[in-house]
This record gives structure tokens, C-alpha cells and sequence, in this order.
């Protein structure tokens, strides 16, 4: 596989689209952090990191509105791709819908959404949108 990261945010969409509750992912120790993010800002309900075998999964349980069925991710988008890296510095940093949606960042002091980074005053690649 070229994009682990790709790979993660696809299974999350096609678990949402088929509005499954809980979907297993071959863990990382970045794809751990991009799940901790979404689980504090609200998009996913809970999440376990299992250590099975050498890699480990790590298994999320989606969040729906009870009412209108709807997920409460809209989207996920893949920004920075291994064929064209795409970074930002503090200055230029992504608003997502008008700072409604997070961008997540790879950073020099590690994983973090858009407002983080502007706070810290630091850039790095942007990894995701999420809205």
C-alpha cells in the first residue's frame, strides 16, 4: 500500500456510506493521532487501539444523529497525497468551510488541526479535511 493514510479516511467513508457503527483499521502511530483528533472535536463517537500481532487495529465507532440518520462527518478529503506534497506555514493556513470543517496537519511538534498550528505558530503538511 502507497497511502496508509488514504486508505484509512476511505474505509471510514465506506463504513459511513454503508452506515456501519464500527469499523476496523490496520493501526499507525499516525492514524492513531488523526483518530484521537476526530474523536475530540465530535466526529466519531469512541475508539479502541487493539495490539494484536506486530501492527495492532484500531476499531471506531461512528457517530450518527439519532433523528436524521446522518453521520456527523460530511466529508473526508485527502490534501497532501505522496505523488505532491502540500504545506502550509502558519500565515497562509486552510480554512475548511469557513472554519466550520478542520484541516489536519502534520506538524514539527506532532498532529494537529488548523487552529492548533495558528496558535503555536507553526506550518507543516496538511494531511486531511475533515467536515
Amino acid at each position: 500500500m502507497t497511502d496508509p493514510i488514504a486508505d484509512y479516511l476511505t474505509r471510514l467513508r465506506n463504513a459511513i456510506m454503508a452506515h456501519h457503527r464500527v469499523v476496523e483499521v490496520p493501526a499507525s502511530n499516525l492514524k492513531k493521532e488523526i483518530t484521537k483528533i476526530l474523536f475530540e472535536k465530535g466526529y466519531i463517537l469512541n475508539y479502541k487501539f487493539i495490539e494484536d500481532g506486530p501492527q495492532g487495529t484500531i476499531k471506531v465507532a461512528l457517530k450518527y444523529d439519532p433523528a436524521t440518520k446522518t453521520n456527523a462527518i460530511r466529508k473526508l478529503m485527502r490534501v497532501s497525497k505522496p505523488g505532491l506534497r502540500k504545506y502550509t506555514g502558519y500565515k497562509e493556513m486552510p480554512r475548511v468551510i469557513n472554519g466550520l470543517g478542520i484541516a489536519i496537519l502534520s506538524t514539527s511538534k506532532g498532529v494537529m488541526t488548523d487552529k492548533e498550528a495558528s496558535e503555536l505558530k507553526i506550518g507543516g503538511e496538511v494531511l486531511c479535511y475533515v467536515y
